[in-house]
């Protein structure tokens, strides 16, 4: 398949090198110089996947990845020179999938770009964008959860974790399987979050006015979807 990514860097030296490394895997590859033209291509043309450079002339590539997550699910690879733990957890808390600093090796660059494009075509290929359920409706293009009406203000991760689940109601997700899923490449792992992430779903939806429990807890296994017990 041909995929087409768009490439943003202020620094032409940079933007090549990707461009180089990229093309290689027979991508097609565009290019932008700043953050305004990054939204205006990304808005006028489908791409498969970004490239997207933090420290840019005019508006910062948060700002734009905030922009693009209005109105696009395609993958934010974003990179950087700072390798803060603060900035990584910032960009994916605005909606990246993954997060690389500079320099880095070609090999990672294009597993990185690999990865996210293979999740993003099984999630297309398997997934239906809308899924409703008594009480409760969860649509992946506009990454919004209702309860009776009402909207569920969820993370990123908390939304990912969701629609995973039941998107595919009949799977027992184990932790490992979770993380594999939603988490990025080289992106900080821990079981225990998945469990914070849970916790936080389903006390969101409670509160709300959900009256069953979506998340089923398979003890000893993982966790899998559930619209026919009560909350205990």
């Amino acid at each position: 398949m041909d995929y087409r990514i768009l490439v943003v860097d202020d620094e032409w030296n940079m933007r090549n090198l990707v461009k180089i490394y990229l093309s290689k895997e027979k991508y097609q590859i565009d290019e932008a110089k700043d953050g305004n033209e990054a939204i205006q291509m990304a808005q006028q043309s489908p791409y498969d996947l970004m490239v997207l450079d933090i420290m840019l002339p005019d508006i910062n590539g948060w700002e734009v990845c905030l922009t693009i997550r209005q109105t696009k699910q395609m993958p934010i690879l974003m990179l950087t020179a700072r390798n803060d733990i603060k900035d990584r957890v910032h960009g994916l808390n605005l909606g990246a999938d993954d997060y690389l600093v500079k320099p880095f090796a070609s090999e990672e660059l294009v597993a990185r770009v690999k990865a996210l494009l293979r999740r993003q075509k099984i999630n297309e290929e398997t997934n239906d964008t809308f899924l409703h359920f008594e009480n409760l409706s969860i649509n992946e293009e506009s990454r919004e959860v209702k309860v009776l009406e009402s909207p569920v203000e969820l993370t990123p991760k908390e939304f990912d974790i969701l629609y995973l689940i039941a998107s595919q109601q009949k799977r027992v997700f184990t932790r490992e399987i979770l993380l594999d899923s939603i988490w990025s490449p080289g992106e900080f792992r821990d079981l225990r979050a998945i469990d914070t992430h849970v916790k936080n779903i389903r006390e969101k939806l409670r509160k709300i006015g959900l009256s069953y429990n979506p998340i089923k807890t398979v003890w000893g296994v993982g966790y899998k979807f559930n619209i026919s017990e009560d909350w205990k």
